[in-house]
């Protein structure tokens, strides 16, 4: 096994490098204060894939600043109600995915939401342009206009969001919510338990959105996060703003959030991870205040980790 960041006996007491901003649980209470004050338009359509055992829906609800997000939704048939429910959050550019993967669960007892991001791979609707794929340039997406206006504020609130449309359905016991997601998913599934603590088992995998300065600091600016090192380049070539830049960044920074969480939570780290490096990942993990575990793959970067999933359905089980 190689190293390109810090060794694991550092990972394990590393609070992380990016600044948070002063005013960081007011803003978020904030921007939950507004989310609530949505009205979210719920309509759930029947959709063309259906299977014997199951209901499947395109879920359409209205998050903030008027976007009309999507998420697939599948409830069992003849199963005791209400029943747990689980929250999958897919990685960066891609979508909810084919509906076929959500159904071991399904047949398991769960009903299953699976939310597209704003502007990715999906349907949900991204108001700041045009609908569609607008990828380039989510991360720093309204860095220039103030924290207010951050594209991944909003997608923070519409997972949290989601989890509260969840819990509200008459099928499901709101007190028996799983989040999971890998990578953008992972991210997001801290992000969703921080600001709908009601949930109560949380796998993120190797979580993105996390420790930028770390991350652009150790030259790893790249894929998910080549936006920092965009912005640098064409708007600050002298790093005039960096301190700003940076402190902006950490409203939607999820070490500072996680704090919030107080479901379970079960995480897994490649130490080989160049995509998501572990640092930034343990800056996330090591601020986690409820019961947590991490599952730590040696000689893996960002890619399947066996044996995780089949770990997060045992984990996921015992809502059951």
């Amino acid at each position: 096994m190689g190293l390109f960041d810090f060794p694991l006996e550092k990972l394990w007491e590393y609070q992380g490098t990016n600044p948070c901003p002063e005013d960081f649980d007011e803003y978020w209470d904030r921007a939950l204060k507004e989310m609530k004050s949505v009205d979210p338009q719920i309509e759930l359509i029947p959709s063309d894939f259906q299977v014997p055992y199951a209901e499947c829906f395109d879920l359409f609800y209205t998050g903030v600043k008027g976007a009309r997000i999507h998420a697939q939704y599948i409830r069992p048939k003849n199963v005791q109600e209400p029943h747990p429910a689980i929250l999958q959050f897919h990685g960066y550019s891609a979508n909810a995915g084919d509906w076929w993967s959500k159904l071991a669960y399904v047949a398991a007892g769960f009903s299953v939401a699976a939310m597209d991001c704003r502007g990715q791979g999906g349907l949900s609707e991204d108001v700041g342009g045009v609908k569609g794929n607008t990828l380039h340039g989510h991360l720093i997406r309204g860095l220039m206009d103030g924290p207010d206006e951050l594209l991944f504020r909003h997608i923070f609130l519409d997972a949290a969001q989601l989890a509260g449309i969840v819990m509200d359905m008459p099928e499901v016991d709101e007190t028996r919510v799983g989040a999971m997601g890998g990578s953008q998913g992972g991210g997001l599934t801290l992000a969703c338990g921080a600001l709908e603590p009601r949930i109560r088992k949380l796998a993120p995998i190797y979580p993105f959105l996390s420790d930028y300065q770390r991350v652009w600091e150790i030259d790893l600016a790249k894929g998910g996060y080549q936006d920092i090192t965009d912005y640098f380049r064409r708007f600050d070539p002298t790093h005039k703003t960096r301190e700003k830049v940076f402190t902006t960044l950490g409203y939607i920074d999820i070490q500072y959030l996680v704090k919030r969480i107080q479901g379970e939570v079960l995480m897994a780290t490649a130490l080989m991870d160049q995509a998501c490096p572990p640092s930034a990942q343990f800056a996330a993990y090591n601020k986690i205040q409820s019961k947590k575990e991490i599952v730590i793959y040696p000689d893996f970067g960002h890619e399947s980790l066996p044996g995780f999933h089949d770990r997060v359905m045992q984990f996921m089980l015992e809502l059951l």
